[in-house]
This record gives C-alpha cells, structure tokens and sequence, in this order.
C-alpha cells in the first residue's frame, strides 16, 4: 500500500511553496512521522511527514515550485516488508561485550549530549542547549542558490543568485501592489502617557506576570478599540462581497534573517496586556528557534509593523493580502512641539496606516488612525472603551 505526501493548506493567500531540503533521501527507509522534506513560503518554512513506515520515494527536488495538494512522493508500505533484513541473532559473546561497555551497567549512564561533547572535544556545553525542538534536530541545508558564493563580474560590481524565498516574498510584494489599491495616511503619536505609565508600574508588572511590560501591548490595545469604532479595517473583499470579520486576530510583523514573517495573536479583545505581552513574547522565541508552525501564521485581520527598532522614523508599510490594512510603528524621538501655546519637548512617534482604498474611505482611515492617536495620548481610554 501506497501513502501519499502531500502538499498541505498553508493558510491565507498561499497557493504554492518551493521545495527546500530534502530531509530523507528518495529510497531511503522511513518510519511514521519520520521528517521528509521541508517547503519554504514568503511566511515560514514547513515539514512534511511520512504518514506510514516503508521506502520512500520523491518526486521533487530542491528548488521545484509546488502547489497546494501537489502529490510530491509516497511511501510504500509492502516494500519496507519485502526489503526488511532478518534480525540477526547474537552470539553469548556479542551480548557480553554489549553489558560490559562503554560504561559499566550499575551506572545506569546513557550515551547523551554530554558524552558526545567529551567525545569531539573542548565545546562548550551550554552552546547546546536541551532539549532540542523537533523542528532543530536537523540542520537545514543551504540551498544551492544560498550555499552559491557571490562571483564578481567585473571590477566594481558582483553577482550572486537570488534565493527561492527571496524570490517568493518580491513576488508577493509586487502582488500586493498591483492587487489593491493601496493607500497611506500619517499621523504622530505623544507617548508621554505610556512612557510614563511603563516606567510607573515597569517593576511591579514584570515581578506579578514574568515578563516586561512594552509598547506593542499598548498599540494592539488601542488597534482593537479602532477596529471597533472603524470595522472596514477589519474586513477584506471576496470576489463582489465584503466579508467583516468578528473576531479580532492582530498579526506582529517580526524580521529574522530568512525574511519578514507576521505571527498571529488570536482573539486581542479578550487578551489582557500581560497576556498580549507574554504571547510576544513566545512567539519572538519561536521565531529566534526556528519553531514556528504555519498555524501561528495564519488567520491574521490587520497586522501592526515596528519599523522603529531598527531606527525607521517614518516608512509606508505595504499591506498583507486579503488584509485591509497594516498600522506601522516607527523611532521614538525628542521633538519640539507646540501644546498650549507653548514650545515643549516630547517623545514623539510618527504612525501610518496604509490601507485598501477599495474597502476603505479615506475619512475611515483617518478616524481609525486619530483613534488609536488619543488612545495612546490618553490609556485610560482603553479602560472605559472610548
């Protein structure tokens, strides 16, 4: 019997992957749930597994672009049975020379992470931490594109291939652009009531709930109090209907090495801000191990971009498909300021939300945005709902 492999749903706007590594080689023996192969998207890399013991065989190889449901190898079952090898049996000597070593059997001792360090040589133990995650038990190997070394091909200039993720994030960028009619209104933000309000209760937040109290918790906050006043930002078109969503999932744009990616938070209306600060949090672990799974990628209804850490002051952030809108965060910066008539110095914070102009009118857009201005300005409006 034959269990096919198949390409899974990926979630939202996905409709094909690039093959990456191929974990298991074609011919090789699998056992269930073995790791196959691994596929990568504009969002996260994913592996598929063996859903029967047997031989296995493929019919991709790294670099091929696949679709959503594409069978891409099997494993067959009866093989495995024809192919296995007898057991062999032991000699009363093999299994003497087994209970004697490496390591003598009262001891109990296993042959672990420690005993393979002391064994290639002065490593540093706590370079590997344990335990691993499923998804860090192989390395993945570079691609050819990747692993191929810049060439110069004349004295100013050099060149080196494109990598396939590479490739598929320019191609959605260029999607969104030509899909929507994509749109951006700014707007500055005082954040002198959050300062204030973090290095308040900063020591007291972080002792009771374990983790720091940020910004992003104010803005998914004061971004849910504006989806609800302003709901077009909260919906996407399908075909000739408009499709409101009721539930409020705020996506977090997170940069790693390979790319952008946007973890979903689910359900921020009833998350409080220990709570949003703490799912951040897992997820910028997730994302730094490598273990993020497409579930946490999908789903998002607006998504909120922190251009700021990496000194941005002012950007236009490009929308995710099918979502209407995406607010970006940018530098905190002393700036002069006229309040009451009178020149102050205040942290200012320059915020822009672009937007789908098909679904959302310009007044809509900028209610929303002035809306999550005076929620920062005043937090205790996040309290009272106003």
């Amino acid at each position: 019997m034959k269990e096919e492999i198949k390409v899974p749903p990926m979630g939202e706007s996905i409709t094909e992957a690039i093959v990456g590594t191929l974990i298991k080689p074609s011919g090789s023996t699998v056992q269930v749930d073995d790791e196959v192969l691994e596929l990568e998207t504009d969002k996260v890399n994913q592996v598929l597994y063996a859903k029967a013991s047997g031989i296995l065989t493929l019919q991709v190889k790294p670099g091929d672009t696949v679709k959503i449901g594409q069978v891409v190898g099997f494993v067959d079952a009866e093989a495995k049975q024809s192919a296995a090898p007898m057991p062999k049996r032991e000699t009363v000597e093999e299994k003497k020379s087994k209970s004697r070593g490496p390591f003598p059997p009262s001891q109990g001792i296993r042959y672990g992470k420690e005993a393979f360090l002391a064994e290639i040589g002065n490593v540093d133990q706590n370079d590997f931490p344990s335990p691993l995650p499923v998804e860090k038990l192989h390395a993945p190997a570079l691609s050819p594109e990747e692993a191929t070394p810049p060439r110069k091909t004349n004295e100013r200039e050099t060149r080196r291939k494109m990598t396939q993720i590479r490739k598929v994030i320019a191609n959605r960028l260029v999607e969104a652009q030509q899909a929507t009619a994509m749109l951006t209104t700014f707007n500055e933000v005082d954040c002198s009531a959050i300062m204030a309000v973090r290095e308040k209760y900063r020591d007291f937040f972080q002792k009771k709930h374990g983790v720091k109290l940020g910004l992003m918790s104010f803005f998914v906050k004061a971004v849910v109090s504006a989806l609800r006043a302003v709901p077009e930002l909260n919906s996407y078109i399908d075909k000739d209907e408009i499709v409101h969503r009721e539930y409020f999932d705020i996506g977090i744009a997170v940069g790693t090495d390979r790319g952008l990616i946007v973890p979903v938070l689910r359900n921020c209306e009833q998350l409080s801000f220990a709570e949003i600060e703490k799912e951040i949090e897992n997820y910028a672990k997730k994302a730094r191990e490598g273990r993020l799974a497409m579930d946490d990628l999908q789903g998002g209804g607006f998504t909120i971009t922190n251009g700021g850490i990496y000194g941005s002051l002012l950007s236009t952030p490009i929308l995710n498909p099918p979502q209407s809108g995406i607010l970006g965060m940018h530098k905190i910066e002393k700036r002069a300021v006229v309040m009451e008539d009178q020149i102050v110095i205040r942290p200012m914070m320059y915020v822009a939300l672009s937007y789908d102009h098909r679904i959302v009118d310009g007044k809509e857009a900028v209610s929303f945005l002035v809306h999550v201005k005076n929620a920062l300005e005043d937090p205790s409006r996040l309290l009272i709902e106003v």
